[in-house]
């Protein structure tokens, strides 16, 4: 149950982030409210999964790499985005970094 909170707070924050995107620097209006709307679920989420017994450090962990993921992701294959090897690389060590935390944190 609590990873199903997590990973709501992970997608609302990817909508956020997005919509911040297509905002325009808050001149759309509609893109806007989705932004404030997206943050503050997804830290709602998180800070209900805080409060669920997992570590702050593996559950921001998480949060932070699935989010910059998705969100360079989408941005690559939705928005025109370049995603070279390099950033690819980054984000793998930045997935592996995740999961070594949360190995760690399993003893």
């Amino acid at each position: 149950m609590v990873y199903l909170l997590l990973a709501g707070a992970i997608a609302l924050e990817v909508i956020g982030t997005v919509a911040l995107r297509l905002s325009e620097g808050f001149t759309r209006p509609a893109a806007s409210v989705v932004v404030v709307l997206g943050y503050l679920g997804a830290f709602y989420l998180l800070a209900r999964v805080l409060t669920a017994g997992i570590p702050l450090g593996v559950a921001y962990g998480i949060w932070a790499a699935a989010g910059v993921a998705l969100v360079a992701v989408i941005g690559a294959v939705f928005l025109g985005d370049g995603l070279s090897g390099v950033q690819v690389g980054g984000l793998v060590l930045i997935i592996a970094g995740v999961i070594a935390l949360e190995a760690g944190g399993a003893r």
